[in-house]
């Protein structure tokens, strides 16, 4: 009997139950491809999940007020082929839209801030730098080729 439902043992009185109950859903914090407002964030969730499970997952394990929660199901490309020249169809997923409650807003953080452009002279970035520029002198092309590739003999 596989119906795809998880089942626990019964709790029973005596001995502290030693179990951590987690859930069976999964839900990605993913970088909207069109901007959003401040305050909404995009998950891409587990297509049993409905609404009420990802505003109480949120709320409940992460104490993130939610006001409203839209979901949709973005069918997956058929595209591909394999080698036996069969279409190939990526699964379907859930994208869930999660708008916070008044006041709350959500940025991403900024993983790769810029540095500093000037080095300071003898440090090892500042003989990287040095380094890379004399490899890219050798190996750039002859401005007298015309645009020409080096591989074509003139």
């Amino acid at each position: 009997m596989a119906t795809g439902r998880v089942v626990y043992p019964l709790y029973q009185l005596g001995n502290p139950q030693l179990r951590i109950f987690r859930t069976n859903f999964f839900m990605t914090l993913v970088r909207p491809g069109v901007p959003q407002p401040e305050d909404v964030v995009q998950f891409r969730v587990s297509m049993q999940m409905t609404r009420l499970d990802i505003k109480n997952y949120l709320e409940k394990i992460y104490n993130v007020p939610v006001a409203v929660v839209r979901t949709r199901i973005q069918f997956g490309k058929n595209k591909k082929r394999n080698h036996k020249n069969q279409k190939v169809k990526c699964p379907d997923y859930k994208v869930a839209y999660v708008q916070l409650d008044q006041g709350q807003t959500f940025q991403f953080p900024n993983l790769f801030p810029e540095k500093e452009q000037t080095p300071e002279p003898g440090s090892i970035d500042d003989i990287q730098n040095k380094y890379l520029e004399e490899e890219r002198q050798k190996y750039q092309s002859d401005p007298r080729r015309g645009g020409v590739p080096d591989w074509f003999g003139l």
